[in-house]
C-alpha cells in the first residue's frame, strides 16, 4: 500500500466508518478493505479500495466523501457502491466499463470468495456459500472477459 496524506485520510475514514463491523467470518471488517488496498497501484485506486464499502455499509454518504477526496476517488467509490434496488449484474456492467473499478471489484470478489475466511465459529451455511460461489464466479468471469454478456 502506498502512504500519502490522501491514503492516510482514506484509512482513517474507513477505519472509523467500519468500527465494530465484522465480516461474514467474524473478522473486523476493516481488514477486508485493507487487503484490497494492499493490492492496488496508485493513490486513487488505493483510496477507492479502502473506501469501497463505506457508502454501501455505513452512515457515511458519497456527498461527505466528495468534500474530502478528489473526484477521481469518489467516482470510483460511486461505481463500486451497489444500490440494493439495482440488479447485481447491471451493477457489474457499470463497473466493467471502468478499468480501475474493475480491478478493485475483482480483488473484492477474490477476497469475498476465499472460503478460508469462513472457518471456526462462522455461521454461514453451505447453501449460502454455494450461492456466493455462483454469483461471484459469474461476476469474475464477466469482469475478466469483456466480450461476454453478463448472465442474468
Amino acid at each position: 500500500m502506498i502512504y500519502t496524506p490522501l491514503t492516510k485520510k482514506a484509512m482513517e475514514i474507513a477505519y472509523q466508518a467500519h468500527h465494530g463491523q465484522k465480516d461474514a467470518g467474524g473478522v473486523p471488517y476493516i481488514f477486508h478493505a485493507a487487503h484490497l488496498a494492499e493490492q492496488m497501484e496508485g493513490e486513487t485506486a488505493t483510496c477507492a479500495a479502502l473506501l469501497h464499502d463505506v457508502v454501501e455499509d455505513t452512515d457515511i454518504t458519497l456527498e461527505q466523501l466528495q468534500q474530502e477526496f478528489p473526484k477521481e476517488v469518489t467516482d470510483l467509490v460511486s461505481l463500486l457502491t451497489h444500490d440494493p434496488k439495482e440488479d447485481y449484474f447491471d451493477y457489474i456492467r457499470r463497473i466493467q466499463k471502468n478499468h480501475a473499478a474493475a480491478v478493485i471489484k475483482l480483488a473484492d470478489l477474490a477476497h469475498n470468495s476465499d472460503e478460508s475466511r469462513l472457518t471456526g465459529s462462522c455461521s454461514v451455511t453451505e447453501e449460502k456459500k454455494a450461492a456466493w460461489r455462483r454469483k461471484y464466479g459469474k461476476a469474475k468471469e464477466f469482469l475478466t472477459e469483456k466480450e461476454k454478456t453478463p448472465p442474468k
